[in-house]
């Protein structure tokens, strides 16, 4: 994911959220070497978010200010509990303001498309694909590669699992 785009270089506008290649993240490696991130909490009720909305709005907004990107749109979920969910935002620079925070390590990366509902399906799978390959899956992160709205847009829903592996 660091070498490679992973959205449609052909299009050049987009409303809200780049239509998302899958290939590039498809039973991949990657490393990060202090990935620079942002950090913010989602209120959740039975792992459903309440508040993404907002959050991603006050987290673009402290990215937008100081002219900062967003290196392919990349935005880390780590459901923690029935209650939060941590979001880790990535950046090209360090963010005044915001909870600056670095990724660094090995991970395994495998894309799922589909309703939110197969969540737990995408899960199991995933651990078992690591664990056929002899990898200690450490953290786990779900990048939502699109919201709602346009992943009915583009007609697919793309979740990308990310595993750190030692």
């Amino acid at each position: 994911m660091e070498t490679q785009t992973i959205h449609d270089p052909e299009v050049k506008y987009f409303e809200c959220c780049p239509p998302f290649d899958p290939s590039p993240c498809e039973l991949k490696f990657i490393e990060w070497d202090n990935k620079k991130f942002i950090f913010d909490k989602v209120v959740t009720a039975f792992y459903m978010p309440l508040n993404f909305g907002h959050v991603m709005k006050r987290m673009m907004e402290k990215v937008e200010r100081v002219g900062a990107g967003t290196p392919d749109y990349v935005c880390l979920s780590d459901h923690t509990s029935k209650w939060n969910m941590d979001l880790y935002l990535a950046v090209d620079r360090e963010i005044p303001g915001a909870h600056n925070v670095t990724l660094s390590g090995k991970y395994f990366t495998n894309v799922y498309e589909g309703d939110f509902k197969n969540t737990k399906a995408w899960c199991e799978d995933f651990e078992q694909i690591a664990s056929s390959r002899d990898l200690n899956v450490k953290k786990w992160y779900m990048w939502y590669t699109t919201c709602p709205k346009c992943a009915k847009k583009y007609g697919k829903n793309y979740v990308v699992i990310i595993g750190k592996v030692d």
